[in-house]
């Protein structure tokens, strides 16, 4: 199998990793597993710290929670808690408790971490809390002089609506400058968040073909298998619009259709993603529909007359040269048929068809696609007609993949989270929202979350409800029978 080139990209400084809210669920199956295979990878600083905290209420001693992380990386981890790798990781993990107003334990934690590296470690502090906590932290981080040339990663949401977000960024930026905080997206850190700008701008094949003359429609589909589990207090308050389109597929859209950027840098990427938001229409609430699966209103905690959405679908218009006139449309929700990450672009039919189509490829009707599967590791696909062997001229739909798996070696790879950690130490924004970004996506929500049309109900594993066929006509849905 082929291996990789070495990496162009520089080691990270020396380093002191902060994580608030240590002991909670993102931490045990995200952020220490994702540390350690880091480190496993030979992908961590030549030096480093990483300071655990939590209220004083859940504070737990170093080797508590070197016992807490060991447990972490056995359950979550790609890589064994065990040999000289684990030893030294572990010998890196200590503990300091924080409240506001009572900081002191997590001052000296950092401090005394700081001190054992030498010279001048970068700090980076990782808000893995609740979106409550997130202003209480933010300001005991610079009360406690901990934020001072640190670097910060803000969790999602990034606010609930326009005057939250704005709130929300108030903060932040009453105690970090903008080029030091890192509003992260586990999307963003997925292989094909890079292949869709490698397939775009690395090969003259497709650049041509990335406009509104030969693309006919574009269809970002995340559905989930899984239902709230058990999140009803989180859920009810949120739905699946605010959890996952704000934050996590119109990021995708921005990086889909941005113009080619000046260079492959984070001002110029994150120039071009801000042009595509700015140039979005508000969202109708006409070409929207929301749905909720039966039985989510007998979920524990959740209001029997309940119109939180769990699912979505929805068409966004982008006004620019490139892309007018060309259908977005994003579709989400819980509890459906499959658990997948897919974009297709549809390929425009040419101007005169000439061949006819058998029977088969009558019914299934489907044009010539590029799909981009997100799934770790991920593929590209082509999908096109090609001539059935016979006497007669009778077409097949046919496709060309591209697949991570069977390409390169899979311990090269990096989880969504591994890449997005990796690129906060080296300093490197590309892959964040910026703060007018998120705003004015909020503002492009504003309709929908104004005047939301009423919940329809689906079946646990379906697709979603009967008007999402209507939403996308006269296309079609590319799942989900288009793999």
């Amino acid at each position: 199998m082929a291996q990789p080139a070495p990496s162009p990209d520089p080691s990270p400084a020396d380093h002191v990793i902060v994580l608030v809210g240590a002991t909670g669920d993102l931490a045990r199956r995200k952020l220490l597993p994702g540390l350690f295979h880091l480190a496993t990878a030979g992908l961590m600083p030549r030096q480093y710290r990483i300071v655990g905290s939590a209220p004083a209420a859940e504070a737990l001693s170093d080797e508590d929670f070197r016992a807490h992380a060991r447990q972490a990386v056995a359950e979550f981890g790609r890589a064994r808690p065990e040999g000289p790798a684990w030893r030294q990781f572990e010998a890196a993990l200590t503990f300091g408790a924080a409240d506001p107003g009572a900081s002191q334990p997590l001052v000296t934690a950092v401090h005394e971490a700081e001190r054992a590296l030498g010279g001048s470690p970068r700090r980076l502090v990782h808000l893995a809390v609740p979106p409550v906590a997130f202003t209480s932290v933010i300001g005991l981080l610079g009360a406690s002089g901990l934020a001072d040339d640190a670097r910060v990663i803000v969790e999602k949401p990034f606010g609930t609506d326009l005057a939250s977000a704005r709130a929300l960024n108030a903060a932040i930026h009453a105690v970090f400058d903008e080029s030091r905080v890192f509003r992260i997206d586990h999307f963003l850190g997925k292989e094909a968040v890079d292949n869709i700008l490698a397939l775009r701008f690395a090969n003259g094949l497709f650049e041509p073909l990335w406009n509104r003359e030969h693309i006919s429609h574009v269809q970002i589909d995340v559905p989930e298998q899984i239902d709230i589990q058990g999140r009803a207090h989180f859920f009810e308050g949120t739905g699946t619009f605010r959890d996952m389109v704000v934050t996590h597929l119109f990021q995708l859209l921005g990086f889909v259709a941005m113009e080619p950027p000046v260079a492959l840098e984070a001002q110029s990427l994150r120039d071009e993603q801000a042009k595509v938001f700015h140039s979005m229409r508000p969202v109708d609430p006409a070409r929207v529909v929301r749905g909720q699966y039966a039985g989510y209103r007998g979920e524990p905690g959740v209001d029997p007359a309940s119109d939180t959405e769990t699912f979505i679908a929805l068409e966004v218009e982008i006004d620019n040269w490139r892309w007018a006139g060309v259908p977005f449309q994003l579709r989400t929700g819980k509890a459906l048929a499959e658990g997948r990450h897919v974009v297709t672009l549809g390929l425009r039919e040419p101007v005169l068809r000439m061949f006819p189509l058998d029977a088969r490829a009558a019914v299934d009707g489907r044009p010539n696609e590029l799909v981009v599967d997100f799934a770790d590791p991920g593929s590209l696909t082509a999908r096109f007609l090609v001539k059935e062997p016979g006497p007669a001229m009778q077409l097949e739909e046919a496709a060309m993949t591209f697949g991570y798996r069977g390409s390169f070696a899979a311990e090269n790879s990096l989880e969504g989270y591994e890449h997005l950690l990796l690129e906060a130490m080296l300093g490197d924004q590309s892959l964040f929202t910026r703060s007018d970004g998120i705003e004015r996506l909020w503002e492009v929500a504003a309709p929908l979350l104004d005047a939301p049309p009423p919940v329809e109900a689906y079946a646990p594993g379906s697709w979603g409800p009967a008007g999402i066929d209507a939403l996308v006509a006269p296309y079609r849905w590319h799942l989900p029978d288009g793999r």
